[in-house]
């Protein structure tokens, strides 16, 4: 039985990570501004029945069918929101598994439920939940593994942990073929036991059963990747070129010439975990660093915790793109490196002062929840503010472009991914200016992106248009910005222009 104090603590908690995680998850008003949720809605919207395969295989076939089964009325909106459910749901249960990393790495439920409360409000982490995407299942994955690592070395008799840790590693590649990298702290703990037993046929059995079984239920969970074995490699192909930069296309150009490592640390870290989190992990590094230094030993849970984030950070981010979704499995180690600095205080305003500011950004973030989405406002006043009939133009690219519902207004989303490529093209959009008594900005994607030298044409194109030059004046802004002391629109594309880019509206000078 729970003491009544215990059982508060624990109802606290409870709580806080259903609020955190569901509150405002029909964010976006039944539209799909996230490509992903886009596309894993029109998979499942293909599926019937007889016929369960669903031509997709830039993800498994697990969260597609675990959506589908659980959609009471499949239309997009109603598939898009148990989408989100589901996300929602691992986020949750990672939350709990990251609890109990913690209490076995510090060997204090203090230091894990601060540790809880930190990963709670992590910024990054709220975002995941809210996506109907495969992010929150791959957290979910490698917080178990890691988890479960630690119960396979304390209990190498116990085959029902590899086991465990088999069926969950096979429900990530069933979600992400990708997520085999996810697998690494069993490997580790594996590897801990050989050191310890020096017993290489029992680790070589294990090793061998693990794989079997993590095959097998990614086999089962996902089983046109080998039905439709032909798309799923031509996907694959397409997937692995966009990922190391051999296949160019329009949404990935932020990443041309950006620096592997130095990239996620300045355009995704400090923004996915808050500036305070960010800092503070820096020092607890340090700390542990110094540690190692003087005793020369750390605890088995801790090396496989810090060794698996890395081995995942060092793959992941080498890659050509570099989006904000592939650093999410390892956003929970800055409130873990936080602790380290934590523990080291003595003085209880001054912890409760850090613990105040490492939760602030998250608290902040939460704001884009309570309200309507910008390019919904955006929308509401367009529909009210700018004349029927008029011209208007805007921008091709994004996923979903702004919703004007049965606006009168007349407008021509222009490709400005190839303004630079062609002449004709600039004097198109020339023509289409001249006409035009507004102009829309849908976000941060074209003029962050084509803002150096190799796209001259669309330099010239913003900085007469941001200037005035053009004959353009800002007439609204929409947005509430989701990062505490930093301009979002800095950040890696995708941290901000999916749920909550800034919508700038501007109308002919001589109109107004």
């Amino acid at each position: 039985m729970l003491s009544k104090k215990k059982f508060v603590v624990s109802l606290f908690f409870f709580i806080l990570v259903l609020f955190t995680r569901f509150w405002g998850i029909n964010w976006s008003q039944s539209f799909a501004f996230n490509p992903d949720e886009n596309n894993m809605v029109s998979a499942i919207l293909q599926m019937n029945p007889l016929n369960f395969n669903p031509n997709f295989f830039a993800y498994g076939q697990f969260p597609l069918y675990l959506t589908y089964l659980t959609t009471p009325i499949h239309n997009f909106s109603t598939i898009a929101l148990t989408l989100r459910f589901w996300s929602a749901v691992f986020s949750c249960l990672s939350l709990y598994i990251f609890y109990l990393i913690g209490k076995k790495v510090f060997s204090s439920k203090k230091l894990a439920l601060l540790f809880l409360t930190l990963i709670i409000f992590t910024p990054g982490l709220i975002q995941s939940a809210h996506f109907g995407t495969t992010e929150s299942i791959l957290i979910f994955v490698f917080a178990a593994n890691i988890f479960l690592s630690f119960k396979i070395y304390d209990h190498p008799q116990k085959i029902y942990y590899l086991l465990l840790a088999s069926l969950i590693s096979g429900i990530g590649l069933a979600t992400k073929i990708s997520s085999l990298i996810l697998t690494i702290p069993v490997f580790l703990s594996l590897f801990f036991l050989f050191i310890k037993n020096h017993s290489f046929k029992k680790t070589f059995l294990n090793f061998c059963f693990f794989i079997s079984i993590v095959l097998f239920f990614g086999l089962i969970l996902s089983p046109y990747n080998l039905i439709d074995f032909q798309n799923f490699i031509s996907s694959m192909k397409y997937e692995i070129g966009v990922a190391n930069g051999s296949i160019q296309v329009f949404y990935t150009r932020q990443f041309i010439g950006s620096l592997p490592y130095l990239f996620q640390f300045q355009k995704i870290f400090p923004y996915t975990n808050g500036v305070f989190i960010y800092i503070f992990s820096i020092v607890g590094l340090i700390l542990i660093i110094k540690e190692f230094l003087k005793k020369h030993h750390l605890n088995v849970y801790l090396l496989i915790t810090l060794f698996s984030s890395l081995i995942y950070f060092i793959y992941q981010g080498q890659l050509f793109v570099k989006w904000t979704r592939f650093m999410s499995p390892i956003f929970f180690m800055f409130p873990f490196l936080s602790i380290f600095l934590f523990q080291k205080i003595k003085n209880s305003l001054l912890l409760y002062v850090l613990i105040f500011l490492s939760v602030l950004p998250g608290v902040y973030f939460m704001r884009i929840y309570f309200s309507v989405d910008s390019r919904i406002r955006a929308t509401n006043w367009i529909n009210k503010s700018i004349p029927e009939n008029s011209q208007v133009l805007s921008e091709s690219g994004n996923v979903v472009n702004i919703p004007l519902f049965d606006s009168k207004i007349n407008v021509t989303n222009f490709d400005f991914y190839t303004l630079d490529d062609t002449l004709s093209s600039y004097q198109e959009l020339e023509k289409i200016i001249k006409k035009s008594n507004f102009i829309f900005v849908p976000s941060r994607r074209v003029f962050k992106n084509q803002d150096n030298s190799s796209y001259p044409l669309s330099q010239r194109y913003y900085r007469s248009l941001f200037s005035g030059e053009l004959g353009f004046f800002l007439s609204n802004t929409f947005s509430d910005s989701n990062s505490l002391f930093l301009n979002s629109e800095n950040a890696e594309e995708t941290w901000s222009v999916f749920d909550n880019p800034v919508v700038r509206i501007y109308q002919r000078r001589d109109e107004k």
